[in-house]
Parts: structure tokens; sequence; C-alpha cells
């Protein structure tokens, strides 16, 4: 069984130790979804939500939440991310939106949590910027989709870690 690393020997939690670690160019993958009623999803189309744009709102709410990972969970590094996209897909047969956020740096450590806190957070901000005209709402399914880069390679959701070679920048 694999060691938590940020567990210290007499159990205390502590932030990891990437002194060590080589730059890599690293990006993560994360989506999640919310389920609307129909009329919803139709106000949020027409942009008639009376608190404004929903989906650009909940866009810079994503990409915020991505800058701010690191003072949002303890234990997570300060890392300069250079890229975050943050992309929504409307499945109207469904009254699903999904998002998908995508974020990429050059650093000594992963950024799944940047990446999985963009999308927590543009989910909750659709439900916060609807929840006057429908509390039935239901966000579900965040989950990592893809990352890269560092010494454990290529994970992809359904097909597990792949080792790969990452080019050091150090």
């Amino acid at each position: 069984m694999k060691k938590l690393t940020h567990i210290n020997q007499k159990g205390d939690a502590q932030l990891v130790d990437i002194t060590d670690k080589a730059i890599t160019h690293r990006k993560a993958i994360a989506e999640g979804s919310i389920k609307i009623n129909k009329e919803t999803l139709k106000l949020i189309q027409d942009n008639l939500i009376k608190k404004g744009d929903v989906l650009n709102t909940a866009r810079i709410a994503g990409i915020q939440a991505a800058k701010k990972t690191w003072e949002l969970i303890p234990l997570c590094h300060t890392i300069a991310l250079s890229k975050i996209d943050i992309n929504f897909n409307i499945d109207k047969k469904n009254n699903i939106i999904t998002c998908q956020s995508s974020c990429e740096c050059f650093a000594q450590t992963g950024l799944e949590m940047e990446a999985l806190s963009a999308v927590s957070i543009a989910l909750l901000t659709i439900y916060d910027m609807c929840k006057a005209v429908d509390r039935t709402m239901v966000i579900s399914n965040i989950h990592l989709v893809e990352k890269s880069g560092g010494r454990s390679g290529l994970y992809k959701r359904g097909e597990g870690l792949k080792k790969t070679k990452s080019k050091k920048v150090k």
C-alpha cells in the first residue's frame, strides 16, 4: 500500500517537500455536471437570469478558484498557473450543464486540485445564480479526467496510470 505523503512519521499533517522534484510541464483536466430543470436551462440560454450572464460568471469564478486553490485547501502548494480553460457543454435533452476545466503550468507538483476546484466553484456559481428559480438543481460527478507531467506519468480516467517521460525544465 502506498504511503500518504501529507502525513509525517508521527501521523501529523505536513506540506509535502517538493524541493528536489524537477520542474516539468503539467496539465490536469477535471469535469462535473449540474442537472437543472428545463425552464432554468432556457433562462440561462436566453440570458434571463436576474443575477446576470450565468455561464460567463461561472467561468470567471472557476478561474479564480483555480488560482486560489492553495488558499482553500490547507496542504496544497502555491502554483503559478500558466493556462486555465473553463468550458461548458449543454445537454438540452437531459437538462444538464457539464463543466470541464483544464489547467496547465510548469511546476514541481501537480495541479489536479486546481482543476477540480475550478469545476466545483463554477458549478456552485451556476447554482447560486439560479437558486431563486430552481432549488432542485443537483451538482454531481466531479472527477479528474486526465493529468500529465511529473514522475507518476499520464493518468486518463478509465485507463489508469501510464508511466511516461516528463520533459524536465530544471
